[in-house]
């Protein structure tokens, strides 16, 4: 099977979607211009062979009146960093033609001239930036334009001959343009290439990506997708696949990715300075493709050839960490993986830097990774990142397959590279890069749908962690992850199951590459004066409220101790470990064993750098303690259900919000394990001190 079987893109525009979205947009011409072409760049946007994670961009000319009543040409392009997939009016920000046209007549332009001329040019001050290939869509005449870094077009873009491939599929109907910096060197270029022949239909830019342009926004959108598919066909016809080597036997991620995540912590430690500087999170891609790429004879070739488009770069680095099955049995062999690809990123980031005064070496650990007998790789400060990474990988692997197959796979080389990477322009799309206390950091919670979960997954989430929640009922997880976003994670089992620990753990590591925080918080109580209780509801009771606590923290434990970077462990016990309540036995002895295992936990695992700490709640809206329950025990004491909820010493509800936000404090409490905090309000009974 060729891995690069799969690339198929196809023309989507239905005539009558777009009829509706004309007549929505009015009667006013440049209104309808604009929808159109939106509608048009959410069809390029929705196929991620032809643009990934706000990559590429598309524009369009219209006229508009100004305030004076004047007709005015307005070039309508994608803002930096918006997303063609979902694209709207707001994200496709307003200039005036002409004073970006007039910047073609200078020989040179800095790139702070260049923002700030495209800036004074725009009509709405508060619309996004405007695309870095502003100058470009503004220099050619037509008034429908679209850009992408089709995996079909990149991967001719890098042939050694693609000129001549070029010509042979398109005769004279695309114009090729040498690699150059997007931006105002692009734009010069581009525009000599077209006015040699103003007869093309796009341009192709080599080591980069595509152009299609027209009158209409059907015919261009069109013109991309045919010009596309031109390439596909020439690519799959003319390949020469080479015979793949014997199949890898398979690496386990339980054992691999917490290892290469540690390591390359430790790393990134050392490049922060900072001893607790996170971990990456991670992405692990799999399946019938990436398998065969990863058994390519030449793998070890294409792993030192580089990025597919220059565009890719800030999201993946230049080359991956290729780690092979002989490396993956051995710690040592990884760690000495990951330090030759950092030496060797701090001697690219040497050489190059040279020319670039003021540039400060950005982490130089992996951002991908290739490894044998188990896939791709994505690696990044969260899961988006991680998942961006990934995607990007995936398509630069089909990429390089379809190039290689063809005569040759030869990216843009490392200083034309190094110029982009370290771009301001370009490091702009990533956006604001202050992190948030827990980026990079994984928190497990059990119980995770319930009112205390759901909570502390929000806060935890709210301060940058990557969630994975765990809990018993399949809707109620479902509801709790739609809440959080589409870059967490969970899994719906019964905790005291047998091997439910090790099996959601194992899927968190799947899911992200590691754990860093486990919140063991799933908990229900049985009810019942000792003398009665059944031995059955005693047992069950040790199972959910002690077993699957100490179950899940072994398994947590055994991954922190793989990552060699230390971890928590947070337990809800309650106040019923140190304050019994009446026919509370059954729930008080099960916890009074796991407040035990929180204070012993922290005494084994202290010296390998895990913090063990815990939260005695009571009185808190959730499943232990539901409607129906408050109104019994307030009917029972003869008040109501406010005084009853609020019977502490500060006299307030305790909420699950509350409880939360203790978790939060413990986590961010560095040098504290061993430590219960109350969140009751006030209760000297349970007071611990």
């Amino acid at each position: 099977m060729k891995a690069y079987r799969g690339v198929v893109v196809a023309n989507k525009w239905n005539d009558e979607d777009a009829a509706i979205i004309a007549a929505d947009a009015g009667q006013d011409p440049a209104e309808r211009a604009l929808a159109l072409q939106i509608y048009a760049s959410r069809l390029i946007g929705a196929d991620p062979d032809l643009v990934l994670h706000g990559g590429g961009n598309t524009s369009c000319k219209v006229t508009r009146k100004n305030i004076f009543g004047q007709d005015n040409s307005v070039l309508h392009i994608k803002g930096s960093g918006h997303d063609l997939a979902s694209i709207g009016p707001q994200g496709m920000p307003s200039l005036r033609l002409e004073p970006i046209r007039a910047l073609a007549s200078l020989d040179r332009l800095h790139d702070e001239d260049m923002v700030n001329a495209v800036r004074g040019a725009m009509l709405n001050a508060c619309d996004p930036q405007p695309s870095i290939e502003t100058p470009l869509h503004a220099y050619l005449p037509h008034a429908f334009i679209n850009h992408t870094h089709a995996t079909a077009m990149i991967a001719l873009a890098d042939l050694p001959e693609a000129d001549g491939i070029i010509h042979e599929i398109f005769g004279d109907r695309i114009g090729i343009v040498p690699f150059h910096k997007p931006g105002f060197e692009l734009g010069k270029e581009a525009i000599k290439v077209f006015e040699k022949n103003p007869n093309v239909e796009g341009l192709i830019l080599l080591n980069h990506g595509h152009f299609a342009f027209a009158e209409d926004p059907k015919e261009a959108y069109e013109r991309l997708i045919r010009h596309t598919e031109m390439v596909q066909e020439w690519l799959t016809a003319n390949a020469v696949a080479p015979r793949s080597r014997p199949a890898q036997n398979p690496a386990n991620p339980d054992d691999v990715l917490p290892q290469l995540r540690g390591i390359i912590g430790q790393q990134s430690s050392a490049f922060k300075g900072s001893r607790d500087a996170a971990m990456p999170v991670m992405d692990l891609r799999a399946g019938v493709r990436t398998e065969t790429f990863l058994r390519r004879p030449d793998l070890k070739v294409l792993a030192q050839r580089g990025v597919a488009t220059p565009d890719h770069v800030i999201r993946t680095k230049n080359y991956p960490l290729h780690l092979t099955s002989d490396q993956l049995s051995d710690r040592e062999a990884i760690k000495k993986a990951v330090a030759d690809y950092v030496a060797d990123y701090e001697r690219y980031f040497q050489e190059n830097s040279a020319n670039h005064e003021g540039k400060i070496m950005l982490d130089p650990v992996p951002d991908v990774a290739w490894i044998e007998g188990l896939g791709i790789v994505g690696m990044g400060v969260d899961a988006k990142a991680a998942a961006i990474a990934a995607d990007l990988a995936e398509q630069n692997i089909t990429a390089m397959c379809l190039a290689q197959d063809n005569g040759g796979y030869f990216p843009v080389d490392e200083a034309r590279l190094f110029d982009m990477e370290y771009w301001s322009l370009e490091q702009a799309k990533l956006g604001n890069t202050t992190q948030l206390p827990f980026a990079g950091r994984v928190v497990l919670i059990t119980g995770g749908a319930g009112a205390i979960g759901v909570a502390t997954a929000r806060a935890f989430a709210d301060l940058g962690a990557n969630i994975f929640l765990i809990d018993l009922s399949t809707d109620a997880l479902a509801e709790a992850l739609a809440k959080l976003g589409p870059y967490s994670a969970g899994l719906a089992l019964d905790i005291t199951a047998n091997g439910a620990a090790q099996e959601a753990v194992e899927k968190c590591v799947h899911r992200f590459g590691g754990l860093d925080i486990l919140v063991s918080n799933a908990g229900a109580a049985w009810t019942g004066q000792m003398l009665e209780l059944d031995d059955e509801d005693l047992r069950k009771s040790f199972e959910l409220n002690f077993f699957a606590h100490q179950a899940f923290s072994v398994a947590a434990a055994k991954v922190f101790l793989a990552q060699d970077r230390g971890g928590q462990i947070l337990f809800n016990v309650s106040k019923q470990a140190v304050n019994p309540g009446k026919g509370f036995g059954a729930y008080g002895l099960p916890k009074a064993t796991t407040f035990f295992l929180l204070r012993q936990l922290a005494l084994e695992l202290g010296p390998k750098g895990v913090r063990v700490n815990g939260i005695n709640a009571d009185r808190i809206r959730s499943g232990l303690l539901d409607d129906d329950f408050i109104s019994q025990r307030s009917k029972a004491r003869g008040i109501d259900e406010e005084t009853y909820m609020s019977g502490n010493l500060i006299q307030r509800e305790v909420e699950a919000r509350h409880v939360a936000d203790a978790f939060v404090a413990l986590a961010q409490a560095e040098r504290t394990t061993a430590h219960v905090m109350t969140v009751d309000g006030g209760n000297i009974e349970a007071a611990l001190r």
